[in-house]
């Protein structure tokens, strides 16, 4: 296990291979452990980065700490007590929602980033997610298989309080407006059956600019890294091996990707 201290309390994270810098963001349930798989593929090409934000996995509680503002500073501040310049960010739900915080406030140290399972306003969290119980939401949203068991094994481990103090700091800080003035490459990418977030319309009615693109996973749920994992791992790869600038609606060109996986 490899840990970073600030302010005294402990920051877990895990690294993989060398390369340019990619770091991979947990959401809601679970911790860095479910980005394992995905971690892997990128460490070809990449130093992968997972860490565990405040409140969750083996990252230090405090209740003062827990809401999108303040966890965007703990990436902040990992990035440079690591050493670490620009970076290419993937986030999953309250992960992605950092990411954004961070390319809002920093948009010049991101390379590019893929949002999974994002909302991109509040209302796009149902109600149940908002209002269940961490103990409810495990067994709700984690599948039974082996697979799913050993990646978020950490997910009991999360303090409630962090996951309904990121959810109410979300509700009026207008992130995905602020992602979308960014113009960093953005790929959007949803389960088609998840349950807890619900994806934006394919008509593209919420106005994605150019720097854009929305793709749907139809076999995967709240957890397309583990529902889908060689094809989330394909796209996630393709993603990254477009050059720097390039609008991920190239990918489009690529329709192959969802064919060879399936």
């Amino acid at each position: 296990m490899s840990a970073i201290i600030l302010d005294g309390l402990i920051v877990h994270y895990e690294v993989l291979g060398r390369g340019r810098p990619i770091i991979f963001l947990h959401g809601w349930v679970g911790s860095w452990r479910y980005w394992i798989s995905s971690m892997q593929i990128a460490s070809t090409s990449f130093r992968a980065y997972s860490l565990d934000l405040w409140g969750f996995g083996e990252s230090a509680r405090d209740m003062k700490r827990y809401t999108i503002d303040q966890q965007t500073d703990l990436l902040s501040r990992f990035l440079d007590e690591m050493g670490i310049g620009k970076v290419a960010l993937v986030g999953h739900g309250l992960g992605a929602l950092v990411g954004f915080n961070f390319c809002s406030r920093w948009p010049k140290n991101v390379d590019r980033m893929m949002a999974v399972n994002c909302p991109v306003y509040y209302d796009a969290i149902t109600t149940r997610f908002r209002t269940s119980s961490l103990p409810d939401l495990v067994n709700w949203l984690v599948s039974k298989t082996p697979e799913a068991a050993a990646a978020l094994a950490d997910a009991s481990k999360a303090d409630p309080q962090a996951i309904s103090d990121s959810i109410s700091s979300f509700q009026s800080n207008g992130l995905f407006n602020k992602m979308r003035e960014t113009l960093i490459p953005c790929l959007l990418v949803y389960g088609q059956n998840d349950p807890a977030i619900q994806a934006p319309p394919a008509d593209n009615s919420i106005n994605l600019p150019h720097m854009m693109q929305h793709v749907v996973l139809d076999g995967s749920g709240h957890f397309p890294m583990i529902d889908e994992t060689a094809r989330f791992n394909r796209l996630l790869l393709d993603f990254l091996a477009l050059e720097s600038g390039v609008s991920p609606r190239e990918l489009q060109l690529k329709e192959e990707w969802k064919r060879r996986v399936r």
